[in-house]
């Protein structure tokens, strides 16, 4: 199982022996809703669109997650699995074959690779998005993604699950509480997921932010402080902290319980 890091929340994923593209942000700027002033995401230079993509998952609607100047360049006869919100995004941009999966739903890719849908980060008051677990159906290794550290409790039907991706670090806005769920959260998954392995995403890379938005939000915690916290609660869960843009693969042992 091999990963590649691509800033943000984007990762490539080679697994049974396919490429899937989570999240892909790779050309352009981010911005929410054409508003530069409040929050705009720069990279020094852009990713290339990768080559041989299997499969395109999407755990949000928002732009930071469905984002539409890198969807527009990416062939738009790529299956897609989005969540509800995610897929209006790509249908409305012309992709054929988007396929929706709530909560508790599954799909599988060339009969290589299980995809199940959890619930995931609230957006609102009332619109809970998608995260997903990975499972490679011949060996059993399973990887769960959730960007913001939102971690429902029906994923523990899962546990153990070899690598988890979420954010390490917490995210705050004033009066309006965590956007992002890091240290605690991400401690709490560890304990009762018990991973091989643990990366994180959301934050850090090539990455440079600007906007009143970003002026706004308290960021708290890093990937050392994260490890050493691991330590102390005698957790042998491995953190790495990939470099954007570099392949590497991941460091797993089947586990005959794998789920």
């Amino acid at each position: 199982m091999f990963l590649t890091w691509l800033d943000s929340n984007s990762w490539l994923l080679e697994i049974g022996g396919k490429r899937i593209l989570i999240d892909p942000w790779l050309v352009g700027s981010l911005i929410f809703s054409n508003l530069e002033w409040l929050f705009k995401g720069s990279r020094s230079q852009e990713r290339p669109i990768p080559d041989n993509i299997d499969l395109i998952v999407l755990s949000q609607g928002l732009e930071d997650h469905t984002h539409p100047p890198t969807l527009k360049e990416l062939d738009h006869s790529i299956k897609v699995v989005a969540s509800p919100n995610a897929a209006k995004v790509v249908q409305k941009l012309g992709y054929t074959q988007v396929t929706v999966l709530p909560h508790g739903e599954s799909f599988t890719l060339d009969n290589q690779v299980e995809i199940k849908a959890f619930p995931g980060s609230p957006i609102g008051p009332t619109l809970v998005e998608n995260s997903y677990l990975l499972k490679e159906l011949e060996s059993g290794l399973t990887v769960y993604y959730e960007p913001h550290g939102y971690h429902s409790p029906a994923i523990l039907q899962a546990a153990p699950i070899d690598v988890v991706i979420t954010p390490f670090i917490d995210m705050t806005l004033p009066l309006l509480g965590p956007i992002i769920k890091g240290k605690n959260s991400s401690l709490e998954v560890v304990k009762s997921l018990k991973p091989q392995v643990i990366l994180p995403t959301a934050a850090g890379g090539d990455v440079a932010f600007e906007g009143l938005l970003m002026k706004l939000i308290q960021t708290k915690g890093t990937a050392e402080e994260f490890r050493s916290l691991l330590e102390k609660n005698n957790l042998s869960t491995q953190v790495l902290e990939p470099t954007p843009g570099d392949r590497f693969e991941l460091p797993l042992e089947k586990r005959a319980l794998a789920i």
